[in-house]
């Protein structure tokens, strides 16, 4: 079937349009980069403090690779500078989705991107600052008389990222459930009576991404309970009792 030649050119704008996003998340990102790369040391070494701090007198990170002395700093680095540029990375996201979206949706869009920043950026701070702490302190504190607990900086860069990312999901709860009540799919009624699931998968995801001990899961089993508690309120602020299906939504629009 014949391509039509408007909606040819409207495809064409389109993925030049993304390429022209995707060239200024790239513009800022990588020079925020490399103004880091200097400072990469510093860097680790903050990332390292939490385990570094709870490990035995004289104990000490390894190096298992050649590289990996030069590589493991850079990596956090670049981690560090996706962070610090990721408000600018979503605003060129939403400026490319905005145009196709009605009035109401950008309503709702801009401020639920606004709070996945901040609510990401809460949860990687709960992790530095009170989770890490407590769960090294655990393993620190279990390892058998006569071994070292000799940590290797690359592993360790895989065990944080693993856990920044944990909890930096598990704090978007309530951007989820505020997105799902709005579009349509579930009410507030519904989000109520599915409670005593949430709080069992709850622990389930906590046994599955944190260490085995039962403070560092319980300490990422309740934000994610509370959290979609304040996702529940905020919906019935706005008024979340009236569902709307996504197919009444779309018959709507057409």
């Amino acid at each position: 079937m014949p391509v039509d030649e408007n909606t040819e050119l409207t495809l064409i704008d389109h993925l030049l349009e993304l390429r022209r996003r995707l060239m200024w998340i790239l513009g800022i990102m990588l020079p925020c980069f490399a103004l880091m790369v200097p400072f990469a040391q510093q860097i680790y070494t903050f990332v390292a403090e939490p385990l570094m701090a709870n490990l035995p007198a004289g104990q000490h990170m390894i190096a298992t690779e050649v590289i990996a002395p030069f590589f493991v700093p850079l990596k956090v680095t670049l981690m560090a500078a996706f962070l610090l540029t990721l408000p600018h990375t979503l605003y060129q996201i939403w400026a490319f989705v905005a145009p196709g979206l009605y009035r109401h949706e950008k309503r709702l869009v801009l401020p639920l991107l606004i709070a996945s920043i901040l609510l990401f950026a809460l949860g990687m701070a709960f992790a530095y600052y009170l989770v890490f702490p407590v769960i090294f302190r655990f393993l620190t504190g279990i390892t058998p008389v006569g071994v070292s607990m000799a940590t290797d900086i690359d592993k360790y860069l895989s065990f944080i990222l693993g856990m920044f990312v944990a909890f930096g999901v598990t704090f978007e709860v309530p951007v989820l459930v505020i997105l799902l009540n709005r579009i349509g799919v579930v009410s507030v009624i519904q989000l109520t009576k599915a409670r005593s699931y949430i709080v069992v998968g709850a622990f389930v995801v906590a046994a599955v991404v944190t260490p085995p001990d039962v403070l560092s899961q319980t300490m990422l089993a309740i934000p994610l309970i509370l959290l979609y508690e304040v996702g529940i309120l905020v919906c019935r602020c706005l008024g979340g009792d009236r569902k709307e299906t996504a197919l009444s939504v779309q018959s709507r629009r057409q």
